[in-house]
């Protein structure tokens, strides 16, 4: 098969200005005549990716230009190699370091030749570079240095000094290695400002990320330049920004698919932007809830749901930190029949207000959990939208408006499939399993496995150890407390209490008709087998042991539905599976009979 190339477009490429919109956005058949990698992805994430640089023949000259790297796939599955003659849908032509730079946005591949077609020659045959010359244009036109310097700090340049159309730089570009450079790009995640201490002293920080047809970046400004931006940034409006300084990504605070990052300065520009044409608003890649099991825990991704239901406003002490902050759980659910639960923090769970009644919410970088199941939750850089206009929204809106809204949904574990919630949380009727069963699937988890096995099954209370049934605690974060005389110490909180609020804290042997097991449980599981709090119990035993032992008796003989945590650990130097209650239910005979 013989191609046609469009003879002649290479010089007018080379020639062209960087605002030629209709000739950039115009299609033309070349023919690719060699590809190079110029950048080389190492083991350390924090080095650029791959880039190529691609010589392009239209059959009388050629030109060098640069792949973008969304294109890179059709180097490696080895579609786009010598001689394969394609069809240039998207061009860019930017300035760096007063270079021009041509860069390949869109292509189709059109066939493959066996050899090159034509006699091309470098358009510019005085150039030291034979192999794909590229004649440096004349500079653009710069505003006067009065102009241009009459903004120092951070803000909105003169009105009279816009960056000209077309010629700003794609964010896949960007590098440490360029200083005058301006992006054309929309606001599509804002964090809050946030103040911090560290050993350096005290501060403020925000980040927002920054999107084009190319791709995202994340940027971060500090304490006066944060103060002085965050009011002018907003969310979904575009902007031209520049003079910010970039630097390698730091990937444990981003989940932006970027190997760089902008750090906005006092020089740093940003004018909003009126021509918002061809930018997207937020580039998703959604996973349905059901594929949330194949994800591994602390990964990020993209979901969209409808919301079921949502709770209400409640506060948390964190242990690492002993601050009250505050929380909101969502539940979520889609077409694949699966639930989840996500969690909103601080500003965002005390401002959550659904725009109408099971509205669809698309969620962008959130992080996937495993407590009690698989759960999803809010981070700093992840985003949140209601009833979004596109097309995963409009399809989920209509399937839950006539059929969804009546079907019943499974939530996640971390094994053994899904579990329902009838019943209770994470108990499941149709994955109950006899205690000899349990056993011999949880010794297979291997030595080195420090994740949790989840079980549901049936037991009856056989024992109950009397000794240590309960602990002292501190009422505020639930940590054992220290006697001390009349008092009682609270190592984490530094505090001292008059008297402890005593919590469960228990050993138990149950059975069933395979065998016997040993369950351990904290307070929620003392007040199901008692009917009473740690504190009317360690009263109780510490005034008359014949009514202790009572209760302990009137206790066992009675069977629950559990849902198991089993997990390794080592105690004495003897590897063992220990069984944690994460749920004890008493048997409601009605469900069970239906269940039958």
């Amino acid at each position: 098969m013989s191609f046609q190339l469009d003879t002649g477009i290479c010089q007018r490429i080379n020639s062209a200005t960087p605002n030629e919109d209709e000739l950039f956005g115009h299609s033309h058949t070349l023919q690719v005549l060699s590809l190079k990698k110029v950048g080389k992805q190492q083991e350390n994430t924090n080095l650029p990716s791959d880039r190529y640089r691609i010589v392009l023949s239209d059959g009388a000259h050629f030109l060098q230009a640069m792949l973008a790297t969304q294109l890179n796939d059709m180097v490696v599955e080895e579609h786009l190699k010598r001689y394969t003659v394609v069809c240039v849908e998207r061009l860019s032509c930017n300035y760096v370091q007063e270079k021009r730079l041509i860069i390949i946005m869109a292509l189709r591949i059109l066939g493959q030749e066996d050899k090159k077609i034509g006699e091309p020659v470098p358009i510019d045959t005085n150039t030291t570079h034979s192999e794909a010359p590229t004649p440096a244009p004349e500079k653009p036109l710069r505003q006067p240095t009065a102009q241009s310097t009459s903004n120092s700090n951070a803000s909105t340049p003169s009105a009279s000094r816009p960056p000209q159309r077309g010629n700003w730089h794609p964010i896949e570009g960007l590098s440490p290695y360029q200083n005058n450079w301006t992006i054309k790009a929309r606001v599509t995640q804002k964090s809050e400002l946030k103040s911090y201490s560290n050993a350096r002293g005290e501060g403020k920080v925000f980040n927002v990320t920054f999107m084009d047809e190319t791709g995202e970046i994340r940027a971060t400004a500090f304490n006066a330049i944060a103060d002085n931006l965050y009011p002018k940034l907003e969310e979904g409006k575009v902007y031209y920004v520049s003079k910010g300084k970039v630097n390698l990504a730091k990937k444990k605070f981003s989940n932006v698919q970027n190997d760089f990052e902008i750090t906005l300065e006092a020089k740093s520009e940003i004018e909003e932007c009126l021509e918002t044409s061809n930018l997207p608003m937020i580039k998703y890649s959604f996973v349905t809830l059901q594929e949330l099991q194949d994800l591994p825990k602390d990964s990020t991704c993209d979901v969209i749901g409808i919301l079921k239901d949502y709770g209400d406003v409640s506060e948390i002490t964190s242990r690492a930190t002993s601050r009250t902050m505050k929380k909101r759980e969502l539940t979520l659910v889609d077409k694949s029949g699966f639930s989840v639960r996500l969690t909103l923090w601080g500003n965002q769970a005390e401002n959550f207000s659904p725009d109408e009644q099971n509205p669809v919410i698309a969620f962008k970088g959130v992080k996937v959990g495993d407590y009690g199941g698989r759960s999803l939750g809010m981070v700093a850089s992840a985003t949140m939208t209601q009833n979004p206009d596109i097309p995963e929204s409009h399809a989920l809106r209509g399937w839950y408006d006539s059929a969804g809204s009546e079907s019943t949904f499974q939530s996640h574990s971390n094994a053994n499939g899904s579990f329902t919630g009838s019943g209770g949380a994470g108990f499941n009727r149709a994955e109950l399993k006899p205690l000899l069963e349990m056993k011999l699937e949880a010794n297979r988890i291997p030595d080195s496995d420090e994740k949790p096995v989840y079980f549901s099954t049936r037991a009856t209370v056989m024992h109950i150890r009397s000794e240590n049934i309960a602990y002292p605690a501190c009422e505020t974060c639930n940590k054992k407390v220290v006697e001390e005389g009349d008092s009682w110490r609270c190592d984490k909180c530094d505090k001292i209490l008059s008297r402890p609020t005593y919590r469960y804290i228990m050993s138990f042997a149950v059975s069933d008709h395979t065998g016997q097991a040993w369950f351990h449980g904290f307070n929620d599981v003392g007040n199901t087998l008692f009917g009473k709090s740690a504190n009317e119990i360690t009263e109780i035993k510490d005034s008359d042991d014949a009514q202790y032992n009572l209760i302990l008796a009137k206790a066992c003989c009675k069977s629950y539905n559990f849902l198991l945590r089993a997990k390794r650990d080592s105690y004495n130097d003897n590897n063992r599976i220990r069984y944690g209650v994460s749920r004890i239910l008493p048997l409601n005979y009605k469900e069970e009979n239906e269940a039958c």
